[in-house]
């Protein structure tokens, strides 16, 4: 309109039919990107094509510490009555990522989103990737089979001295950004019905442990005792021998 072209001549100078042009500018049309290319010289425009890579969240492929952490983590929650998924795909927009595992209690209809990492490098990193999982962890239990009407996080940590370093440097953020703690985690575990909504968890965790209290407090909240690993490269050599 603004060049005032009618379809017709446009759709001569693109050497394309006029009935293209109409569908669309009606938003019907789908034209190739040659024909794109055509109409766009017709008109005199400078047309550019751009690509943007998927903002991928998650860690893949799983290494074999996180594969241990995870299936200690399922194995635990199917012991307590959880019904559990491991590796759930989720996409939305630009953004594709894995749940590691998504935990359902059908008798209070909780779904629990259980992020587990074997290091803590970016803790904004996490809380947007777990306010993204919060967002379509819904809709991904549904294709499940679940009927979920509440939904909490959990953030499950590999116990080793790497990690209580980095908790106790972050310590105040996390104090707000994850209020439940181990002790009141294990509770939650038998009794999901105390889960509250959006009120995500942070918890440490040993996958050789047996013990009943599985989930394990930090350093910083108290706990008295070393963790069982210096550093992921500890656990790694300790898991593979």
């Amino acid at each position: 309109m603004m060049l005032d072209i009618t379809q017709r001549a446009l759709a001569e100078a693109a050497d394309v039919s006029r009935s293209l042009i109409a569908e669309i500018e009606a938003g019907r049309g789908n034209p190739s990107l040659e024909t794109v290319a055509r109409i766009g010289e017709a008109l005199g425009l400078d047309l550019q094509l751009s690509g943007r890579a998927p903002i991928i969240l998650g860690n893949r492929p799983r290494d074999a510490v996180h594969a241990r952490c995870s299936g200690y983590v399922d194995r635990r929650l199917r012991a307590a009555g959880w019904e559990t998924r491991r590796e759930i795909e989720v996409a939305g927009g630009r953004s594709h990522g894995w749940i590691d595992l998504l935990a359902f209690d059908p008798h209070s209809g909780m779904l629990l989103i259980v992020e587990v990492k074997t290091r803590v490098d970016d803790i904004g990193a996490i809380e947007r990737q777990l306010a993204w999982y919060e967002r379509t962890a819904i809709d991904a239990a549904i294709d499940l089979g679940w009927h979920p009407n509440a939904v909490s996080s959990w953030l499950l940590l590999l116990a080793s001295d790497e990690v209580d370093t980095e908790l106790r440097r972050y310590r105040d953020l996390l104090r707000i950004a994850f209020p439940r703690r181990a002790v009141e985690m294990r509770v939650d575990v038998l009794q999901p019905s105390r889960l509250a909504t959006r009120a995500r968890g942070l918890a440490l965790i040993d996958p050789t442990s047996r013990r009943r209290d599985w989930l394990l407090p930090s350093r910083s909240e108290g706990r008295r005792t070393e963790a069982p690993y210096r550093d992921y490269a500890d656990a790694a050599r300790r898991f593979a021998a």
